[in-house]
Formats: structure tokens, sequence, C-alpha cells
């Protein structure tokens, strides 16, 4: 293992504006919410004083403005990768919560009869490979620096369990993939040798939880 250490930031876009509450997935016109561009600022500010050479993004709005203030800081455009778009789920454009969503009707359970491909969406195998794919284009573009590519929770986390070799089955509730959070993979030459984890936006999380809570009570 030998070579200049390169560092790939895999970044979860902010939060999204989506009153109705539905998987909205990879259907178009969901942008960030007013936090979530303080989230997307959030992140730019942790990485202002760092070496990036290159941004990508997915093609998907939310992913596009959580990259813009990045490129800005850095004077750099802002690439498009396919390889990172949200995974396709055959529940996109229903709600799905727990209680008052699509998965309390009989009609849909048929979809969730293998919870290890999975049978709702797109198979993990292939989500974690083209991820990877791009994390690797954007490791050659940055070699000796460092680069920072915006896409979703399930390829974020997907990529980082097979990158540590860990099943790709698991549960959705314990992904340690906040929105606005930093996964960064740190390469010497081509080999990864660590995959750090960072929230920059945790502040404004937890301040959105709190006046959540107000209101309610």
């Amino acid at each position: 293992m030998s070579g200049s250490k390169t560092i790939v930031h895999l970044l979860r876009h902010g939060e999204v504006h989506n009153p109705d509450g539905i998987l909205y997935g990879r259907i178009p016109g969901f942008g960030l919410s007013d936090l979530g561009r303080e989230m997307a600022l959030a992140a730019a500010e942790e990485l202002a004083g760092r070496d990036i050479v290159h941004v990508g993004a997915s093609p998907l709005q939310r992913a596009q403005e959580t990259a813009e203030p990045i490129a800005a800081s850095h004077q750099l455009d802002t690439a498009t990768y396919d390889g990172l778009i949200e995974a396709a789920n055959s529940f996109e454009g229903k709600r799905v919560g727990v209680g008052d969503g699509a998965l309390g009707h009989p009609r849909y359970w048929w979809r969730l009869r293998d919870p290890f491909k999975p049978s709702w969406g797109e198979p993990y195998i292939e989500i974690a490979r083209r991820v990877l794919a791009a994390v690797e284009t954007a490791r050659v573009a940055a070699e000796g620096c460092e680069a920072v590519l915006v896409s979703h929770q399930l390829p974020i986390w997907t990529a980082r369990r097979f990158a540590e070799r860990k099943r790709l089955w698991h549960d959705p509730r314990n992904r340690e993939c906040s929105l606005a959070s930093l996964t960064s993979f740190v390469y010497e030459g081509a080999d990864i040798v660590r995959i750090d984890y960072a929230e920059p936006a945790a502040h404004l999380l937890l301040k959105s939880e709190s006046a959540r809570r107000a209101k309610g009570a």
C-alpha cells in the first residue's frame, strides 16, 4: 500500500421541502427547505479550509443545491454523477409512515417479501457498485487532494457497508448518515485506509427538533 493521500467525502443532502410527507425518491422538483439550505451552508463551512479540487453531485435537485455553496467557496463547477442518484423504490410517491402509509395496506405487502435484496427496490449490491464507481472516479480526479460528492442516505450507507465488508441488508433505523453528514473515504494510493464520519449540521437538527417539540406541546 503506497501512494498519495486522497479523501473523497460523501455528503448527504440537506433537509428537503416535503410538506406532504411522501417518499419522493427520484421524483423531480424536490429541493431543499430553508433549513436544508442552512445545512448546506454548514457543510460548506466545515469544508472551507480543506483542499477540495473536485465537486460532484447526484442529478437530483436537492443534491445539486447542497453542492452549490461548496463548489462556490472553492471556485469549482459541480460535475453531475448519475451513479450517485437516490435508490429506486417501488413506494416512490407514496406515504410510508408507520400507521398512516402504504406499508399498512395488505396489497403492498408482497413487495416486502425479501428484505435482503430488497424486493421493493434497487438491489443493494447494484447501489454499492455504482456509488463506489463514482467515488473511484472522484478519487482519480482529486488525487493527492480532496473531493466532495453529494448523494443520498441509502446510497452512501450501502457504499460504506460494502467498503467495510459488512452485509448490505440492514435496519434503516440504524444508519449513521444524518442530513448533511460527511462520510469520508480516506485513501493511500488506491486503497481505503479508513472511513471517517462527521455531522457539521448536527446543531441545526437539534434546533429543528426542539422547535417541532415546542410547537406540538
